[in-house]
Formats: structure tokens, C-alpha cells, sequence
């Protein structure tokens, strides 16, 4: 298990030096042997639909949601096929439950081009997975070292944690290293054949131990590498603002709009007197122009059909 790390990286970030990286890495891989969560997604040699479809979920859905979710999903969607051949309308119920339902139709329109271009079978190419349908480079790198155990670097937010803490003494939790240089950790950290391991190991250490908020130094398995053990102080995140209504984000809204077309049977529609209602809408222009814009981007989105006397889920 040798650890690959390039002088530039050593220079920018004052790393440890290669026997305290295989250090690092001893403590990762080592822990990880004894207390990988397990999930339906972690086999041995998964199938890289169901890898596509999980990290496709995964993306700002917790884990154990996507756990209860994911073998339902799967029952009525097994394959690429399968994924293709539904409507929206389709896809949006079975999706209740995971929020982002433009992730859905995303995923729908993925299995679409995987059937059409590569015969149904996902392509274990970097550029070919990236020219797919909401297919950004985490889910290409993320596809191509679970499914196909290619040896590339992953980097989502908890991995991005993690590194940031290790290799550079920060001051706050939500202090993270540069871009630059995490890509340079990334590209170097990771033991050769054992990509898809490693990164698993150090999202599991993320997400259990090096968690954004309240890090537990104490029984944390890489505590003894780690520049930033026990220095992190409290610090709040700052917050983009979102477009919001009555002091609520409009995706909230989004969602309770979809999740009550969701309870219609297949064509009913909710009418528009009712939708005010139960969203508790007044008779004002400005309520009327926020709704009248909110369902125009539903529909947009392939979300719903907006018609001239209610609406329902896009078919």
C-alpha cells in the first residue's frame, strides 16, 4: 500500500511525510474492515445501475433514507429498461419521499440515452459517462470507482471534510481547503486498487465521526493523523439566500405541491380554488403572480401539467 504524493501537494500543504500518509491510510482502511456500514448499495461487484441509481438518491438525501428507499425503487424500476420506459407522472410517485424530483426525471432521461446510444449498458468511460443526461463529474468519478473499480479520485462534500481537517490545521468547522489543493490530495491520497474501498472508508468516517457541526474527535479511527484534532471551533455556515415566500424557500413549496398531486389517482386534477386553499393563498396580485410563476417552473421542469381549470403530475 504505497501512497503516492506529489512534492507540489507537500509544498502547498505542509503534508505529513509518505510513512505518515501509509499511517493514514493504515487507520482508514483498517478501521473500515471491521465497520463498513452496509448498505444495498455496497456489494462486492455491484451492478452499475443500481450504483448510478443510489448516487443519483444520494445526492442532499441522507443515507438511511436511501436505504429505506432504494429496493422499492428498484422493484419497480430493476433495470435501464425498465427506468425508460416511464412517464413522469411514474417516476415522480415512485420517487415520493427523496425531495429534488428533478433528479428523477433526470435519472429517467440517463436510462433513456443508455439504452438508445450504448444498448443498455453503462459505459465505464469517463467522457461517455460525463455527455449522459444530469450526470456531473462527482457521479461520473463516484460511477466509475464503485461500479467498475477504476482507480480514480472522488470527492464529495464529507471526503472534502475530511481531507481539509487531516492535512491542514484548520480554526472553525466550517473552514475547507482550496479547491486546488483538494484535488491534489485527492489525486494522490488514495492506496492504488483500492479506490472504491478508500473512498467508501472516508465517507463513512466522515459522516460518522467528522461530522460538519460537532466532530468527534475522541473516537474518531484517524484522530491520530488528523492537524485539526480537537482545534475546530463553532462557526455558522453562511447561507445563500433562496428565493423564498412567506419566509419559506420555494423549493419547500415545490415539494408540497408535487407531494399533493402525488395523493391524486392517475388523471384526477387538483383545482386551482383548491390549491389555494389548502396552500392557504390570498386574493392579492402579488399571491397570484407567486403562484402563477411557481407552477409555470413546475411545469417547466416536466413536473406537472398546468391547465386551464387545475393541475397534475406531468404524464
Amino acid at each position: 500500500m504505497k501512497a503516492r504524493v506529489s512534492q507540489t501537494a507537500r509544498d502547498e500543504l505542509q503534508c505529513a511525510d509518505l510513512t505518515s500518509m501509509e499511517r493514514f491510510q493504515a487507520m482508514v482502511l483498517g478501521w473500515y474492515a471491521d465497520n463498513a456500514r452496509q448498505f444495498v448499495w455496497r456489494t462486492p461487484n455491484p451492478d452499475p445501475f443500481v450504483v448510478l441509481v443510489s448516487e443519483t438518491m444520494l445526492q442532499q438525501t441522507q443515507t438511511h433514507r436511501v436505504q429505506q428507499k432504494l429496493s422499492l425503487f428498484l422493484q419497480q424500476f430493476p433495470d435501464f429498461a425498465a427506468l425508460a420506459a416511464a412517464d413522469n407522472a411514474s417516476i415522480i410517485r415512485a420517487w415520493q419521499g427523496m425531495g429534488y424530483n428533478n433528479r428523477a426525471l433526470r435519472l429517467r432521461d440517463c436510462a433513456r440515452t443508455v439504452l438508445q446510444v450504448h444498448n443498455g449498458v453503462l459505459p465505464a468511460d469517463a467522457q461517455a459517462l460525463g455527455a449522459l443526461p444530469g450526470i456531473g463529474p462527482y457521479t461520473v468519478s463516484a460511477v466509475l470507482s464503485f461500479a467498475f473499480h477504476h482507480d480514480v479520485p472522488v470527492l464529495d462534500v464529507n471526503i472534502r471534510r475530511l481531507y481539509s481537517r487531516v492535512f491542514q490545521r484548520l480554526n472553525t468547522v466550517i473552514d475547507l481547503l482550496s479547491e486546488s489543493a483538494l484535488q491534489l490530495i485527492a489525486r494522490d491520497v488514495f492506496p492504488r486498487g483500492r479506490s472504491s474501498e478508500w473512498h467508501q472508508a472516508c465517507m463513512d468516517i466522515a459522516a460518522q465521526f467528522c461530522t460538519a457541526r460537532s466532530p468527534r474527535c475522541l473516537l474518531c479511527p484517524v484522530c491520530g493523523s488528523c492537524r485539526s484534532a480537537y482545534q475546530l471551533a463553532d462557526a455558522a455556515p453562511v447561507h445563500i439566500q433562496e428565493p423564498s415566500f412567506r419566509g419559506q424557500p420555494n423549493r419547500i413549496w415545490r415539494g408540497r405541491i408535487v407531494e399533493l398531486l402525488r395523493g391524486l389517482e392517475p388523471g384526477q386534477e387538483l383545482s386551482h380554488d383548491d390549491l389555494r386553499t389548502v396552500l392557504s393563498l390570498r386574493d392579492t396580485l402579488d399571491d397570484a403572480a407567486w403562484i402563477g410563476n411557481l407552477l409555470s417552473a413546475l411545469e417547466r421542469d416536466g413536473l406537472i401539467r398546468n391547465g386551464p381549470t387545475g393541475i397534475c403530475l406531468q404524464s
